[in-house]
């Protein structure tokens, strides 16, 4: 198998991205992050994070179909070149300043084809040769159009995506069975413990605006709480070298591509299924859906002491951590300490109504770890179509 290898720079062209202050985030027009675009292949069908751009900005940090963006800083040279393709065009849409956007200047790549091309190892390693680091690893505009990319016949091109993409269409059906899940959960936590208006409420007395029988406990009181560990970043790879490590931006996903060699204690390791919780930023609030992995700085684990309400927990602590990450600023980003968190009450109930929200964290638990192994599979294939391993 011979494809012509051609360089980026004669196919697309380049544009940094918007960078803006804090106070500007969180409504407006949907914005690419960078987390997002780091932790997916393509955009998802809907960006849910929002940031106040004008028309101009709009304009000029557009999203259209055929862009590719690559994250060009971060703390480690690993994490340079993560790149995420839009695969349609996001009208108003702006994307974050620590990426670069790639526009296609030709016909003669398909989108879908590139969002797993640039994802190979061995296309990634490029990013490796060109970084630069100072305190934090950086890409230049011209290292990145110098690489070189394969570019076979369009419905060659098609096929490849279509093999991979099947993958993905399973995924993305579970990603919506998952969201239902969700909404069921919440619309029943909020009915019974925020309303109040649980099974036989009719007949129960609010004594002091809490049923009769009911109580506030401190969240400490009903969990152990695990904050990470802080690991050496330079030992951190993305070769499978090591343990799973759980950063910020894993928590979305549920699932970990960062390890480290570094030895901790057995208590940073979290286990599948265990709550996990981002400290910095967004705090992200997650069931684990990964292997065993190592918890870092910056991000903690809710541990129950009673496994029984695991999946109302994942719900009651929704809503108070999310009013932290709206109500609680550092220096220059959000941080939740333990201070906040031990502040927490949650109202406890008969634990009958606790059983429903466990039924709905084993089932979407389920979907999570299939997840994974779908995106395993589709990621040990990826590299033996392109080698021409297996034909397509």
């Amino acid at each position: 198998m011979s494809w012509e290898k051609v360089k980026l720079k004669e196919l697309y062209e380049v544009h940094n991205g918007l960078s803006k202050g804090r106070k500007f985030f969180g409504t407006g027009y949907p914005f690419l992050s960078f987390s997002t675009v780091f932790n997916n292949y393509f955009i998802p069908d809907e960006i849910t994070d929002f940031v106040q751009s004008t028309e101009k900005e709009q304009e000029n940090y557009s999203i259209k179909r055929g862009d590719v963006f690559v994250t060009r800083t971060s703390e480690t040279s690993n994490e340079l070149g993560m790149s995420c393709v839009a695969l349609k065009d996001y009208p108003k849409a702006t994307y974050n300043g620590f990426t670069k956007r790639m526009r296609p200047i030709t016909g003669k790549l398909l989108p879908e084809y590139v969002g797993y091309y640039m994802r190979l190892p061995s296309f990634r390693a490029g990013f490796q040769a060109f970084s630069t680091m100072t305190t934090r690893a950086s890409l230049r505009n011209e290292d990145l159009l110098s690489l070189q990319i394969a570019v076979p016949p369009i419905d060659v091109q098609e096929k490849i995506a279509g093999i991979l993409g099947a993958y993905d269409d399973l995924i993305g059906n579970n990603k919506k069975q998952i969201k239902l899940l969700e909404e069921m959960a919440q619309r029943l936590y909020k009915e019974w413990f925020i309303d109040l208006h649980f099974p036989g409420y009719e007949n129960v007395e609010i004594v002091d605006g809490v049923p009769k029988g009911w109580r506030k406990e401190k969240l400490i009181d009903l969990c152990d709480i695990q904050y990470g560990y802080a690991f050496d970043g330079t030992l951190f790879n993305d070769k499978r070298e090591g343990t799973p490590i759980i950063r910020i931006r894993d928590i979305p996903l549920g699932y970990s591509t960062d390890y480290t060699t570094e030895q901790a204690d057995e208590r940073y390791v979290i286990r599948n299924g265990e709550i996990v919780v981002g400290m910095d930023g967004e705090f992200h609030i997650n069931s684990w859906g990964g292997e065993d992995s190592y918890l870092v700085q910056r991000v903690c684990c809710f541990r129950p002491h009673d496994e029984k309400i695991r999946g109302w927990l994942l719900w009651a602590l929704y809503e108070p951590i999310k009013y932290f990450e709206k109500t609680v600023v550092g220096a220059t980003v959000s941080h939740l300490g333990k201070k906040h968190i031990d502040t927490i009450e949650l109202l406890q109930a008969p634990r009958k109504l606790y059983v429903p929200f466990d039924r709905y964290f084993k089932q979407r638990q389920i979907l999570l770890n299939q997840n994974r192994k779908l995106l395993e599979v589709r990621d040990r294939l990826l590299p033996k179509i392109m080698n021409g391993e297996i034909e397509v």
